[in-house]
């Protein structure tokens, strides 16, 4: 993690916010309505996107422990991972090698997986250890049929998977360094305190709003209030972004008191860590991490988009983080508060708006949204979007390898 380039992004958004400005797009940018309500598209993005590039599936505490695993259904495709015994991540198509049956659902703790159909049995590092009375099924060589394997890839307290066995495209590639810099949310032996998953509209309807600072004061007037900022610097590394307000300064939560820190006066030593990853961080293409403070420590809201059936569907997992297990009976009621406070917000008002308007669209009769110079953010999501949704396999390689070698210099 380097945090000189944390404490760099900081400095930037002190000497913005002591100057009252912000960093703006180099104009505005205008997006076909279509690319919201065209079926085709959203089942070409579906392929080529989400079964094709590395996705952030879980973070690491929603599997700590050897043994654990967690079976998901992304876009179609039935994912089992597991904590394997050297206590790696495993990435697997829930998939009996015999039938297809799915081996599990929901999360658990199994160090053998047997199929509920007819008692083929696997090790949770995929490996098949036993054919239900082989002398009656015939002989077979088991490691032929071990579980198919996706690349898989665990860092910053985050795991992130391809489902696409044959992907060539290294995960770390796609990353190019972004997690070093995750790293300092220090996830990395932390512990799942709730989660939940909640309906949405069209993905890229939904994850607009994760990132847009603009609507903030009028959406969540009643939520957050109506002098809350709508500014936001825009910090790129290839389609990962990070978005947070330009300002001098910050408050430092200790307990029962909020302190406020005027930033130009301290030191690049004397920023607080939580300081430093302020603000709402992106994973292209489905994941949103912002901080928060509930339970008397922090707490952090990672929050998982997937498309659903149709194109007017998404649903998005909220796990909520905690530094600690909070251990009194008040922490734990505050941090359930603070979670059920961020689901209102999500569900009632971003959510809602997405589907009034995904409805609206889908009248036909706009033909283009606008995206304003300070709504740089959402630019380049859809500029991504496009540009992957077209690219070639090859292309796709191309992209990652130049972007990180960009990122290197």
């Amino acid at each position: 993690m380097s945090r000189e380039q944390l404490i760099e992004m900081t400095r930037n958004l002190i000497a913005h916010g002591a100057a009252d400005t912000m960093e703006y797009a180099d104009d505005v940018v205008r997006v076909p309505a279509s690319a919201y309500t065209d079926e085709a598209l959203f089942e070409r993005e579906k392929q080529q996107i989400f079964r094709r590039l590395p996705l952030t599936v879980a973070p690491s505490c929603e599997i700590p422990n050897v043994g654990d695993y967690k079976a998901m259904d992304i876009c179609g495709v039935p994912l089992l991972l597991t904590r394997k015994k050297d206590g790696s991540v495993g990435a697997f198509l829930n998939m009996c090698k015999h039938r297809g049956n799915p081996l599990a659902e929901g999360t658990g703790n199994a160090t053998r997986l047997m199929c509920g159909y007819h008692g083929w049995t696997y090790k949770n590092d995929g490996d098949l250890v036993g054919v239900a009375s082989p002398q009656d099924f015939g002989a077979i060589d088991k490691a032929e049929f071990c579980l198919t394997r996706f690349p898989v890839y665990e860092s910053a307290g985050l795991i992130w998977a391809t489902l696409d066995p044959d992907s060539k495209l290294d995960i770390a590639d796609y990353l190019y360094g972004y997690d070093d810099l995750l790293k300092a949310f220090e996830f990395d032996g932390w512990t799942l305190f709730a989660q939940r998953t909640l309906p949405g509209p069209n993905w890229k309807t939904a994850y607009d709003g994760y990132l847009d600072f603009y609507h903030l004061p009028v959406l969540h007037k009643d939520t957050f209030g109506a002098d809350f900022y709508n500014r936001a610097n825009y910090f790129a590394f290839g389609p990962h972004q990070r978005l947070s307000t330009p300002s001098k300064f910050a408050i430092k939560v200790s307990g029962d008191d909020d302190q406020q820190l005027d930033l130009e006066h301290l030191s690049d030593d004397e920023i607080p860590q939580e300081v430093l990853v302020q603000g709402v961080w992106t994973i292209f293409p489905h994941i949103s991490i912002a901080s928060f403070y509930g339970g008397g420590q922090r707490g952090a809201m990672i929050s998982q988009l997937f498309p659903g059936n149709g194109v007017g569907e998404s649903y998005t997992t909220q796990f909520y983080v905690m530094e600690n297990k909070p251990e009194t009976d008040a922490d734990v009621k505050s941090a359930h508060e603070q979670f059920d406070f961020l689901e209102i917000v999500v569900r009632d008002e971003d959510y809602k708006t997405g589907k009034r308007q995904h409805e609206a669209l889908q009248s036909g009769l706009l033909k283009e949204v606008l995206f304003g110079k300070n709504e740089r953010g959402g630019q380049v999501f859809h500029q991504w979007v496009e540009k992957l949704t077209n690219a070639s396999d090859d292309e796709l390689l191309d992209i990652f390898a130049a972007e990180h070698r960009e990122a290197a210099e």
